[in-house]
């Protein structure tokens, strides 16, 4: 078994194809119970970490291809539609690409704090499944201390322009005062709350909240001088809203196309711009084709967010430097683990033989024989067994395997340490 990472992202693949593989948070446990257990699937341990950008498996198993096979199967596709949008990292590549992922250096938006946390909640989900062994419980500490480096120890997180201050720049775009505006967030999420405080930064005439929740839509809302509002009456009220920022969990689009039509309509060809931070999306795609809608999804905010990239190449380089060194550390801790049972199975063999030779040695002194006869006996049978191996070893070596054969004997019994 080995470690693997298998998925895609905002580089690889479009919208279009990363929202029919995304998972719901709420079925994220019932996803890899299936992965892992499930008509005896060859993947043991397992984590899935799905975001706006990314959707992603990691994974122990002999091949990549099951997880694979199962992605697809699970979202109802075929393996073929998927799979030129997929990478599939073994062992050391994978261990560095989710290193990077966390410390901020894969993301749509460099050095973006979010992702950390959402690989945290991945973990989580993963240990409440049951499907968080050993080796990835061990890969994601490593993970986490390694995002804490790179974050105290460079700049790839100065000057982070987030999605939300993205969102707010768009808008500003289309709007020059964002304080004569209403604004309705949709949502009420960790990238909803960090709307709320850019948006509100700007001090917006109205800013309501829309969220499933009643409660946490409300503690959000105070926190920021908003309204709520319950999510079905987003259809009756949309009209009076200039900037709508969605972000839900929801499988399917809370806003659709005849919605915004009416809204429109009814607004008399005043502008209105609406930006769809979700995968899978919230607001149809076919929004984008009406007239006075300007509809931005999260593809789309990868322009404003190039901002300040090349400041931060040198602190890239810094960060690839020490998440190089802890996949050289991470490696060489996997390497000393699956070391174990040979190490316990040498022990007990020469446990054996000691068992073997001492029992011998007690009953010829029994029996009456000369202490001194017996230890001898006692040392030279020792030697003789714990030196069959490695004789047996050099003598059934033959061709190019001798020189190999000689050379691993010389080093483990350390035979040249006085050679001159």
């Amino acid at each position: 078994m080995q470690l693997f990472a298998l998925g895609l992202n905002h580089l690889t693949a479009p919208l279009a194809i990363r929202e029919r593989v995304a998972f719901q948070a709420d079925g994220l446990e019932a996803a890899l119970y299936d992965l892992t257990h499930a008509h005896a699937r060859p993947v043991q341990e397992a984590a899935i970490l799905s975001t706006c950008n990314r959707t992603e498996l990691y994974f122990s198993a002999e091949h990549p291809q099951a997880a694979a096979d199962w992605l697809a199967g699970f979202h109802h596709l075929s393996l073929a539609d998927v799979s030129p949008y997929l990478y599939a990292y073994p062992q050391r590549d994978a261990v560095r690409h989710v290193f990077r992922v966390a410390a901020g250096l894969d993301s749509m938006v460099l050095g973006e704090p979010q992702i950390l946390g959402q690989v945290k909640e991945a973990v989580r989900r993963a240990e409440e499944a049951g499907t968080l062994g050993a080796v990835l419980h061990k890969l994601f500490q490593n993970t986490f201390s390694v995002a804490k480096e790179v974050r105290s120890s460079t700049a790839v997180g100065a000057n982070v322009v987030s999605m939300a201050a993205a969102a707010t720049r768009l808008a500003e775009r289309i709007f020059e005062d964002l304080a004569e505006l209403n604004v309705l967030l949709i949502g009420a999420g960790e990238m909803i709350e960090l709307c709320a405080a850019h948006l509100g930064a700007a001090d917006p005439a109205r800013m309501v909240i829309a969220n499933r929740s009643e409660e946490r839509g409300q503690a959000l809302a105070e926190r920021f001088g908003a309204e709520t509002m319950r999510l079905d009456r987003i259809g009756e009220v949309l009209a009076e809203f200039d900037v709508i920022v969605s972000c839900t969990a929801a499988p399917l689009p809370i806003v659709g196309l005849g919605m915004v039509e009416r809204a429109v309509k009814a607004r008399r060809h005043r502008p209105m711009v609406m930006v769809d931070l979700a995968v899978p999306r919230d607001i149809e795609p076919e929004v984008a084709k009406l007239d006075d809608v300007f509809l931005y999804t999260v593809d789309d905010l990868a322009q404003v967010v190039d901002a300040g990239l090349e400041s931060r190449q040198q602190a890239v380089v810094e960060a690839e430097g020490i998440i190089d060194q802890r996949v050289e550390g991470f490696l060489h801790w996997l390497q000393a683990r699956e070391m174990v049972p040979t190490i316990r199975a040498l022990q007990g063999h020469a446990e054996s033989l000691r068992e073997t030779e001492f029992e011998r040695a007690r009953r010829l002194l029994a029996r009456g024989e000369s202490p001194e006869a017996v230890l001898d006996q006692l040392a030279r049978g020792l030697t003789r067994k714990l030196m069959h191996g490695p004789m047996s070893y050099l003598n059934h070596a033959a061709g190019e395997r001798q020189g190999e054969a000689t050379r691993i004997v010389r080093d483990i019994f350390d035979l040249d340490r006085n050679k001159n």
